[in-house]
């Protein structure tokens, strides 16, 4: 890749590209907490169309949007409804959406607070948001780190336990969210909280090598989700529904 495809893919981060245990875990959830049959669905950050085309299992009427020029237009060649749009300014009338989803995209975004409000806006009254974001208590930082001014991929250990001052110069990328820091983003938005926990990994790489392993890992982990150690989670987990103003 040139190194203008390589920093795009640092601050843009990647999408889903194959469909595994993991992603399979992540839509039984989403469905769990949010009414997918027959709603308009809107993806923030939509990618490739990954989840828009899994989404489309439950209804027709499935819209995207993303920043990145490239991804939307190899998206538009095979799913209808997607837009080039940035998560602040997404658009859509107000109350168009029985469901938004944020996948992962909240730490990439220029105005995380902005986006969510955008999202709120464009959902209808009752509707809910699905929002993954990452845990700052996960022990590793996933999107890479820098160092000495060159870009180190893979997961970097216990970088997000540092002071904000230090990770910022490790990891000025992307955020990360403390369960507080991620309801912060819903202030003064009148909303019901339907669940919010922390989730662990796919582990899909790892049954990629050793399947046996791997289910032994995914058994014990995901055990932890109803413990309190699912604050060690990868993931936070976090869907509400708009509520009418009191």
């Amino acid at each position: 890749m040139s190194d203008e495809t390589d920093i795009k893919a640092i601050d843009l981060g990647h999408p889903s590209y194959v469909w595994r245990f993991g992603q399979d875990r992540r839509l039984d959830l989403i469905a769990r907490y949010a009414n997918l049959d027959g709603a308009r669905i809107l993806d923030v950050g939509c990618g490739l169309g990954t989840y828009m085309m899994k989404l489309r299992i439950f209804s027709e009427d499935v819209y995207g949007v993303d920043i990145d020029p490239a991804k939307v237009g190899e998206t538009q060649a095979q799913l209808d409804h997607v837009h080039l749009a940035p998560a602040e300014e997404l658009p859509f009338l107000d109350a168009y959406f029985d469901v938004v989803l944020l996948h992962e995209v909240l730490e990439h975004v220029t105005d995380d607070r902005q986006s969510v409000r955008e999202a709120y806006r464009v959902a209808k009254m009752g509707g809910r948001l699905v929002i993954f974001a990452p845990n700052r208590f996960f022990p590793f930082e996933t999107h890479g780190a820098y160092w000495r001014r060159k870009y180190h991929f893979g997961n970097v250990p216990l970088v997000n336990y540092l002071p904000d001052s230090l990770r910022n110069r490790f990891c000025p990328h992307v955020r990360t969210y403390t369960s507080r820091s991620l309801r912060l983003l819903l202030d003064g938005l009148p909303c019901r909280v339907i669940v919010h926990k922390q989730i662990y990994p796919g582990y899909d790489n790892l049954a990629h090598r050793h399947p046996h392993l791997a289910r032994i890992v995914r058994s014990l982990t995901y055990a932890l989700e109803s413990t309190p150690l699912r604050i060690l989670g990868l993931s936070h987990l976090l869907v509400v529904e708009k509520a009418r103003p009191r």
